[in-house]
């Protein structure tokens, strides 16, 4: 058990974090697993996140999972005096905990608990700065709630972000039946239509707009933002926390070539992400699924970094794009620089036989050169040759097709120019929306 009792005042945000665990949990072969240190070490970092302060953080080992208390008698007494003793205020417990488990556990230790689930909402509801990211987690939040007992909400008459699961006093409470919340529910998801069309409305624009879109994609904390910032010379909040990244972000990106795309920054992945999250933020992330190509950003410093990677393919299977992970992702191989000189050699010799990954520093800039060439290789692969007669007067189409494709064979008469050019099919289409025949 850790403790860290620096600068306390009084028992209002002290936290304890539990990760349950069964002793004897079978090993599942063919599986990246987690170890109970590395996932009790992300839900502190979880915690910390909405600025909880994590006191004491332990792992618990059970026996068996019991129906009324998720734990055992022993450890839910044990821990009971602990919470006492420590002034405890909130307990996070890093699993999946039912309505009658966290009633149970509350009124055992007399304080409020949260499980991962909610801990995650929590903190998506204090990071969603857009109208688009707050009705989205307000969703999540409520298709949450919906499923338990019938609790005190407090967002609706409160300015701070969160979504109420935590509570505090002094704050205004307003008691909400399951009609309000399932009413609630249908209103969020008539606006969120909305979003998705408008959405698709932009894409649709984008796509007169003849660039591609390229998406980078991670676990949270990855690094994701930093190297939006670092490719596209933005100033895309990017900070060493969990999900300091909600609402996504597009800046144009410079290829090596000249030619230009758009780069979009989203929101990392974490494991065990609520299913009701991924449906919510679907609209968001179709941002994804619209992508030319996805970059997945990866913290090669983690020592979990190969379980990250299946925990970002599997939403990726989830959001519809199975094909696209069998078929290989561009892989941003991160924070290299944290690297010891034998790890990073270690790391170069395997991305030498990868002709897809990338070994990169967001921060210091190595590496991200050669993520623009393979990233330009990604997006011509799929080039084949066409021939095309544009009028000579219209000089816009002539000089995108030269930013854009790869010139073969031109030839000018009095009127049009008749060229031979490689592009791929998203850059055809996006050519004949842009300048459409007469």
């Amino acid at each position: 058990m850790a403790a860290d009792t620096r600068g306390e005042q009084g028992s209002v945000g002290r936290c304890l974090v539990i990760h349950p665990v069964l002793r004897n949990a079978p090993a599942s072969r063919g599986e990246n697993l987690r170890s109970p240190e590395m996932r009790l070490e992300e839900a502190t970092g979880l915690a910390a996140a909405i600025d909880l302060r994590v006191v004491l953080a332990e792992i618990v080992r059970v026996g068996t999972w019991r129906p009324g208390t998720l734990i055992g008698s022993g450890a839910t007494q044990r821990l009971g005096e602990v919470i006492k003793d420590n002034e405890i205020a909130v307990v996070v417990v890093d699993a999946t905990v039912t309505p009658v488990q966290q009633r149970n556990l509350e009124t055992a230790w007399a304080c409020k608990v949260i499980d991962r689930t909610g801990l995650i909402l929590e903190i998506f509801g204090a990071r969603a700065r857009t109208h688009e990211g707050r009705l989205q987690v307000e969703l999540a939040s409520l298709t949450y709630q919906r499923s338990r007992l019938v609790r005190s909400w407090t967002h609706l008459e409160r300015q701070r972000g969160g979504f109420g699961f935590l509570g505090g006093p002094g704050e205004s409470q307003l008691e909400m039946d399951r009609r309000l919340i399932t009413d609630r529910i249908v209103q969020l998801k008539r606006e969120l239509n909305g979003v998705k069309r408008t959405r698709a409305l932009h894409r649709e624009a984008r796509k007169r707009v003849p660039y591609p879109v390229i998406a980078l994609v991670g676990y949270t904390n990855a690094g994701k933002s930093t190297l939006f910032n670092r490719l596209t010379k933005a100033e895309v909040v990017a900070a060493d926390m969990l999900f300091a990244t909600l609402d996504p972000t597009m800046r144009k990106l410079d290829l090596p070539s000249g030619r230009i795309a758009i780069l979009s920054d989203t929101v990392g992945f974490v494991s065990d992400l609520p299913t009701s999250l991924v449906a919510a933020f679907r609209a968001t992330l179709e941002e994804v699924t619209a992508a030319d190509l996805i970059v997945h950003v990866r913290d090669v410093h983690h020592p979990e970094t190969e379980a990250q990677r299946d925990d970002v393919h599997a939403v990726l299977t989830e959001l519809g794009l199975g094909e696209i992970v069998e078929q290989g992702l561009v892989e941003a191989l991160n924070k290299i620089d944290l690297l010891s000189e034998d790890g990073k050699a270690a790391l170069f010799n395997q991305a030498r036989r990868n002709d897809e990954a990338v070994p990169v520093s967001a921060v210091t800039g190595e590496g991200c050169e050669a993520l623009l060439e393979l990233v330009e290789r990604r997006l011509n692969v799929d080039r084949s040759s066409v021939k095309l007669d544009v009028p000579l007067k219209d000089g816009a189409a002539i000089a995108w097709l030269y930013q854009h494709g790869e010139i073969i064979e031109r030839e000018d008469d009095d009127e049009n120019a008749h060229v031979e050019v490689r592009l791929t099919k998203a850059d055809l289409g996006r050519f004949k929306g842009a300048f459409p025949a007469d």
